[in-house]
């Protein structure tokens, strides 16, 4: 059961970055932000229903011809959290010992400083990679799109593409 759903949350995260890329493409931007659950995903930002639609059509036709890069995304949060836990990280590692005065904590800033910026940049290539190897899945197998609902929230237009695994007949 926890296999199959994380399954279904890996294949949404792929397709939900497949069509948030396609959707940027033809309007640059665009501001956008996704969510992804074994039920769809969810799309949030100011985009007409029929362009969401067919970002989403052409997203599973792309994936499913092997344009398996769709489904990294520069911006997915992943990205973010890889980079902001390995900076946390290295942070606290470098502050070990500095335990007493501001001062000797004060004294540590340029080397924590240091450490996390070159932490920044030698995790950046990573989160793609955890990205391709654990929280998206561009095999989408019989994932199909089952429905798009919009719905305003607090004034900001909100989507939600259900999707569902069934087999091709």
């Amino acid at each position: 059961m926890i296999g199959s759903r994380l399954s279904l949350v890996r294949r949404n995260h792929a397709l939900e970055h497949a069509a948030l890329q396609i959707l940027s493409a033809k309007k640059p931007g665009q501001r956008m932000a996704g969510y992804s659950n074994p039920r769809g995903f969810w799309v949030v930002g100011d985009v007409d229903l029929e362009e969401l639609r067919d970002a989403v059509e052409e997203a599973q036709r792309r994936l499913r011809a092997g344009e398996s890069r769709l489904a990294i995304h520069p911006h997915c949060g992943t990205n973010f959290a890889i980079s902001g836990l390995v900076a946390g990280t290295t942070a606290w590692l470098a502050m070990i010992g500095s335990d007493g005065s501001l001062r000797r904590k004060l004294d540590r800033l340029p080397l924590v400083t240091t450490l996390v910026t070159l932490a920044l940049i030698l995790t950046f290539p990573l989160g793609p990679k955890v990205q391709e190897r654990v929280t998206t899945d561009a095999r989408l197998g019989d994932l199909r799109v089952v429905g798009i609902n919009r719905y305003m929230r607090g004034g900001t237009p909100v989507h939600q593409v259900l999707t569902r695994d069934i087999p091709a007949v």
